[in-house]
This record gives structure tokens, C-alpha cells and sequence, in this order.
């Protein structure tokens, strides 16, 4: 419990850069070369892997690709895929893009690397091989094990490596939305909708990692690539990350200083850098009822009230909403759940009210679907 209540263990998880592509430029850095959770940044190693393959014509885009039970045990967010079934290279690409379906991830594993471990070791090679200096992969999906880690510099060399090596299939990073099974999952990178030149690449969550996003935008002939590790909330993600993606361009407008040629950059992203701008410590801090909850909690145990039903980010069905609640917040706590899933958890001393209309959850769930994702 005291861990709860402690910002500084949460802001640990924090770390962003911003790079220039076309320069190789670092235009703002913090904790960048901290070892972070990488969660579903994860996949775009498993994707580059995959444009390898077929590039190299290892398989085709209308290869089906065989469903292992292993593969269809994989915990949320998946497409509940059967074992002994099968899916395309064309929808398996879709999947991981936009629903970032972690048995997918296994399903491709399993066919370039014959099992997912072997894959992973083959996936760390290749990052190394790419400059990837602080980066280790134990899984195809970027479900929790704490054995996989990255920093956010070898994160933006890696979306950096997507870019300009599988420039043909970066357009995958754009699709809006995908279809499968008779549903419409729609891709979880809401800035591809919301920020002037942004047209990539993945988000991630594991309640350890925090959220995360890496992005890349163009503008003006300008590329940039931004990483952020550890938001409290997609929301303080999104947004913060959208602030850096502006103080980049913002960057470009400001006529260069020939007796101090970082000054313009200084000057741009000053509201980063000790200014009353964007605060990470903030971003990553989790929220409750609006407030940092370092601020908002006064005691051990937490209560809270009933509250209207909460408005989710999309409609789903009745069988996805069932997918994103949990029934029971008793003391069991099973495995992490990867990307947007509920991440069950024991919360002993706690009282959890029902809002009306809705079954009970866990804190966390509740912490993150009622404030501010």
C-alpha cells in the first residue's frame, strides 16, 4: 500500500525522447537511457522481424499462418484466436498494429522462430545488430516479464530502423481500424486523428511499464520521432506527447543562434526543461478524481463513492465490454493484462462501490477507465 502513495516510484517510470530522423539530431531527452518495461513498443520488433521475412520472401502476405494452443492461451488483448485454426500475414499484420493482439504476436513467433523464446533471442539479436545497446526481448508481445527491457533511446533508434529499412510497409501504422471475426477493433494511437503530420507507429501498456507511445510525425519536410514511456493515463500520454511532437516543429520556426546553436531548441522546449509547461512528473503520476494522487489521498485506504456509469472510449459489444471488466476484485491476482485490458489486482482494506449500471472492478480498472484515459 505505501508503495501507492509514493509519486516519485511512479515518475521513475517516466522517460521521453525527441529525435530529428533526418538529422539524427536529439532535440529534448529525459531519462532516456534508463532501463524502462517496453509493454506492446514490444511488436513493432516482432513486425520488424516480419518485414524481414517477407522481404526476404520467407512467406507471402496471403501465407496462413497455423494457431498453436500456446498461442491461443495468450492473455488479453487478443482476437480469442482457436487452436489449430489459422490467419493470414495480411490480417496478422493488422491485428498487431491496431488491436495489438498478443496470441497474433505468438502466432508469428512461432513461424519465423519456431517457438516464441528462440524468436525472442533472434528479435535481441537483430536490435543489437540495429544499435539497440540496452534492449533484451523474453516475448513476442511485450506481456509482462521483467527480463524485457529497453530504454526510450533504443526505442526511437528502433522506430527510426522501421522507418527508413521497411519504409515500404510503414504504412501499415496508419490503419484507422481493423476487421476480424465480425468485430472492428480501431487502432489505439489516437494522435494518427488528432495531431497535424502524425502517421505512426504504437502504443503500449502493462500496469508495471505505465503507458507508452511511440510516434513519428512529418511536417514541413521535418521527420521527427518521439518516445514517451510511463504516462499515468492514455490521456496524460496523449497529451504530452502531442506537446512534444509541437515543440519540435515549434523548434524549426526559430531562427538559428550561429553563437549558440542550441538555443533554438532551448527555447522551444524550455516548458520541458524546468518551465511552467508540460510537467512528465505529472503525466506519469496516476490520478484520482481528477487530482494527483499523491494530493487527493489522505489516508491508507481508499474510498470510493458511487459514481454515474463511466463513459468507455469506444462502444463495444457486450462480449469486449465483458473483456474489459472484471466481476470479482477479490484478493486472487492473476497475470497482467497487456493493452487497455483491466490489470486485476488485490487491494486489501479498500471499499469498491459499484457505479450504477456497471459490475464491480478492480482499482486499477477503476483508476484508469474513470479518470481521464
Amino acid at each position: 500500500m505505501s508503495a501507492l502513495f509514493a509519486p516519485a516510484a511512479f515518475a521513475e517510470k517516466y522517460a521521453s525522447i525527441v529525435v530529428d530522423m533526418d538529422t539524427h539530431e536529439v532535440l529534448h531527452a529525459r531519462n532516456a537511457d534508463e532501463t524502462r518495461y517496453p509493454a506492446s513498443l514490444t511488436k513493432v520488433m516482432t513486425l520488424y522481424m516480419l518485414f524481414d521475412a517477407l522481404e526476404a520472401g520467407e512467406l507471402t502476405l496471403d501465407e496462413r499462418l497455423m494457431v498453436s494452443r500456446f498461442a491461443a492461451n495468450q492473455a488479453p488483448s487478443n482476437l480469442k484466436l482457436r487452436p489449430n485454426s489459422s490467419i493470414t500475414v495480411r490480417d496478422a499484420i493488422g491485428a498487431l498494429v491496431t488491436k495489438s493482439a498478443n496470441d497474433v504476436a505468438v502466432v508469428v513467433a512461432e513461424r519465423l522462430g519456431r517457438t516464441e523464446t528462440r524468436f525472442a533471442q533472434l528479435m535481441t539479436v537483430k536490435a543489437k545488430s540495429l544499435g539497440l545497446e540496452n534492449t533484451r526481448f523474453t516475448n513476442a508481445s511485450g506481456l509482462p516479464d521483467t527480463r524485457q527491457v529497453s530504454t526510450a533511446r533504443d526505442l526511437a533508434i528502433l522506430a527510426e530502423a522501421m522507418i527508413t529499412n521497411h519504409g515500404a510497409s510503414y504504412h501499415y501504422f496508419t490503419t484507422p481500424r481493423f476487421s476480424w471475426g465480425g468485430k472492428t477493433y480501431k487502432n489505439h494511437n489516437e494522435l494518427l486523428t488528432s495531431v497535424d503530420g502524425v502517421d505512426g507507429i504504437k502504443t503500449g501498456y502493462t500496469r508495471a511499464s505505465g503507458f507508452n507511445l511511440m510516434t513519428s510525425a512529418k511536417r514541413d519536410g521535418h521527420r521527427i520521432i518521439v518516445i514517451m514511456l510511463g504516462g499515468s493515463t492514455s490521456k496524460s500520454r496523449n497529451a504530452h506527447v502531442t506537446a512534444l511532437v509541437e515543440a519540435a516543429f515549434d523548434s524549426y520556426k526559430i531562427p538559428d543562434d550561429p553563437e549558440d546553436p542550441d538555443r533554438r531548441i532551448q527555447i522551444a522546449f524550455s516548458a520541458f526543461n524546468g518551465g511552467s509547461g508540460p510537467n512528465p512528473d505529472a503525466a506519469a503520476e496516476p490520478m484520482l478524481n481528477g487530482q494527483r494522487l499523491s494530493v487527493a489521498t489522505t489516508a491508507k485506504a481508499i474510498k470510493f463513492k458511487t459514481l454515474p456509469a463511466p463513459e468507455l472510449e469506444a462502444e463495444p459489444d457486450e462480449e469486449e465490454l465483458q473483456e474489459i471488466l472484471v466481476a470479482d476484485a477479490g484478493k486472487t491476482v492473476p497475470a497482467e493484462f497487456e493493452q487497455g485490458d483491466a490489470t486485476p489486482t488485490s487491494f486489501e482494506g479498500a471499499t469498491v462501490v459499484i457505479p450504477a449500471g456497471r459490475p464491480a472492478f478492480t482499482v486499477s480498472e477503476y483508476e484508469a477507465r474513470q479518470f481521464g484515459q
